[in-house]
C-alpha cells in the first residue's frame, strides 16, 4: 500500500482549522504538519486552496433493505461506492430483524450482505420484539460484536413497531450494557388511524402521506421516548428529527440536563412538503419517506438546532426505491415504499446550504457530518478526526468547485434524485478510504469488498450515571 501525501491544504477538524500537509501510510494518518516530504513512491495530492477534512460518516442508511415487499436498489457495494463519490467514507446501517426473528440470525444475515461494501461500515441493531432471548442477544451484540446502539421504531404498526413495554425493557437493558437507545419517533397508532381517515376522504395519492403523519405525531413520540429515557436514566438519540415539535422536545430535555441527542437529514434541511403535490405521480412518490418533508417553516428550527448544539448529527436515511417499486402505492399512498436517496449528496448539500450561507463554519460542518457521530457512537478519534493515528478516511474539499445534482450523473442505482437540478458550490475533489484514493476528480475507484466492519465498543461505567445521580439528589416532591 503506497503512501499518499496531501499537500498545501487547510486541515479542518471540529475544533479548529489550520494549514498543514497530511501524510497517509498503511491506512492511517502518520503525520499532520507543514512542509512534509513525500516518501519514495508516494502519490501526491495538491490541495492548495482546498480543505482537508475527515471523511463523512453517515449514521443512518439502509442498504439492501427488504421493506414493504421489495428491496432497495442500492446494495452495500453500490451504496458505499456512491457515498465515497460524495466524500462519505463510513456508514452505520441497520440490522432489522423480523418480529420473532432471533437477533443474532438477522445480524449474521446483514453481515453477509455487507461483505461487498466498498467503504467501512458498522451497524445499529433494531429491537422489533421482546423476550428473554432478545435480552441475551443484546448482550452478545454489545460485548462480542461491537454494536453499541439499538434502534426502536415507534411507527409501522402491525410490522416492526415497538410498544412501550418493549421500549422500557430495551432501554433498561441498553443502560446495563453501556449502549445507546435510538428511536424513530412517530406515534404508530395515530399514523395507522390517520392513514385510514385520509383515505376515507378520497385522498389516495402521495399528497396524503404528509397528512397522515403531521408534526404532532412526531412530537408526541419524541416526548414519550425522552420521558421514558429520563425515568430510566439512559441517554437517547432521536433519528431524523424533521419538525419544530420534536426539535423543541429535545431542546427542553437538554435544558433540564438530560442527555438527548438529535439527528437531522440533509433532505429535511432544504426540501419542503410541496414535493408531494407535484402533478407527476412518480416525482411525488419518489419523495415519500417517514417522517415526511415538512412545511418550509420547520427548516429554520432544524438549522438553529444544529447551530446551537441541540441537534448534533446529519444523515440521509438513504433507502432507494425506483419508480416501478414506488408504483405499488399508485392507488394507496400507504403502500408506497418509504425511502429516498442522498448518501452521495449529503456533504455538498449541507456545505452549500450551511457553510456558503453563513449558517455554519467549516469546523461546525465537520462536527455535524463526521466528528459528532464518531463521538456519540464511540469510534472517535479513529474516525471523524484528521490527526496522527486516525484512519486515513479523508475528503479533499474544493470550496469553489460546483456541480448540478441529478439522477443522470449520480453513482447511486436509484432512478431519482430528491435534489434534482440543485446546483451546489463546494464538492469533493478527492476521497481517501483506508489511505487509498477512491474518488479522484470525478473518477470513482471503489473496490468491491474493500470495506471493513467497524466494531464500536460499549460506553464506560459512567454511561448514564451522571443523569441517574442527578435524579437521586432531587427532593421526592420535585422528582419527575
Amino acid at each position: 500500500m503506497s503512501a499518499v501525501l496531501i499537500r498545501g491544504g487547510t486541515v479542518v477538524n471540529a475544533d479548529r482549522a489550520f494549514r498543514a500537509d497530511v501524510l497517509c501510510q498503511s491506512g492511517r494518518i502518520v503525520a499532520v504538519a507543514e512542509g512534509l516530504s513525500a516518501p519514495a513512491g508516494a502519490t501526491v495530492v495538491e490541495a492548495g486552496g482546498q480543505y482537508v477534512m475527515p471523511g463523512g460518516i453517515d449514521p443512518h442508511t439502509h442498504m439492501q433493505l427488504p421493506f414493504m415487499g421489495t428491496t432497495t436498489m442500492d446494495d452495500f457495494y453500490d451504496g458505499t461506492a456512491a457515498a465515497m463519490a460524495g466524500g462519505t467514507t463510513t456508514i452505520i446501517d441497520f440490522v432489522i430483524p423480523n418480529p420473532q426473528q432471533p437477533l443474532m440470525e438477522a445480524y449474521h444475515t446483514w453481515r453477509g450482505w455487507a461483505e461487498k461494501a466498498a467503504s467501512d461500515y458498522s451497524f445499529h441493531m433494531a429491537i422489533t420484539w421482546w423476550d428473554e432471548s432478545v435480552r441475551r442477544d443484546m448482550g452478545t451484540l454489545v460485548q462480542q460484536e461491537g454494536i453499541n446502539s439499538f434502534k426502536h421504531f415507534m411507527a409501522y404498526k402491525n410490522a416492526i413497531m415497538c410498544d412501550d413495554e418493549t421500549l422500557v425493557n430495551s432501554f433498561k437493558r441498553a443502560l446495563e450494557l453501556g449502549a445507546m437507545p435510538t428511536v424513530h419517533a412517530e406515534n404508530g397508532e395515530l399514523v395507522f388511524l390517520l392513514q385510514q381517515e385520509v383515505a376515507a376522504m378520497g385522498i389516495k395519492g402521495p399528497e396524503g402521506h404528509p397528512l397522515s403523519r403531521p408534526p404532532a405525531v412526531e412530537g408526541e413520540a419524541a416526548n414519550r421516548a425522552i420521558a421514558i429515557a429520563d425515568v430510566l436514566g439512559v441517554p437517547i438519540y432521536v433519528v431524523h428529527v424533521s419538525c419544530i415539535e420534536s426539535a423543541e422536545a429535545i431542546a427542553r430535555a437538554r435544558a433540564r440536563g438530560q442527555r438527548v441527542y438529535g439527528e437531522v437529514l440533509a433532505g429535511h434541511l432544504v426540501l419542503d412538503d410541496s414535493v408531494y403535490r407535484h402533478p407527476d405521480f412518480a416525482s411525488a412518490a419518489a419523495h415519500v419517506m417517514s417522517p415526511p418533508f415538512r412545511p418550509k417553516g420547520h427548516q429554520e428550527t432544524l438549522w438553529r438546532g444544529l447551530q446551537s448544539g441541540n441537534l448534533h448529527t446529519t444523515a440521509t436515511d438513504h433507502c432507494t426505491f425506483c419508480a416501478a417499486q414506488k408504483a405499488a402505492g399508485r392507488d394507496d399512498f400507504a403502500k408506497i415504499p418509504n425511502g429516498c436517496g442522498g448518501v452521495e449528496e449529503r456533504l455538498a448539500v449541507i456545505w452549500d446550504a450551511g457553510v456558503n450561507s453563513g449558517r455554519l463554519t467549516p469546523s461546525e460542518f465537520v462536527a455535524i457530518t463526521s466528528a459528532n457521530t464518531a463521538k456519540l457512537f464511540n469510534i472517535y478519534p479513529q474516525k471523524g478526526s484528521v490527526s496522527v493515528g486516525a484512519d486515513a478516511d479523508l475528503v479533499v474539499w474544493d470550496p469553489e468547485g460546483s456541480k448540478t445534482l441529478s439522477a443522470k450523473t449520480q453513482f447511486s442505482k436509484g432512478d431519482f434524485n430528491i435534489f434534482e437540478g440543485r446546483t451546489v458550490r463546494g464538492i469533493p475533489s478527492h476521497t481517501l478510504s483506508q489511505g487509498e484514493l477512491v474518488f479522484v476528480q470525478g473518477e470513482l475507484r471503489a473496490v468491491r469488498g474493500k470495506g471493513r466492519y467497524i466494531k464500536r465498543p460499549a460506553f464506560g461505567p459512567d454511561f448514564g450515571a451522571v443523569q441517574q445521580r442527578a435524579r437521586a439528589q432531587l427532593p421526592t416532591a420535585v422528582a419527575r
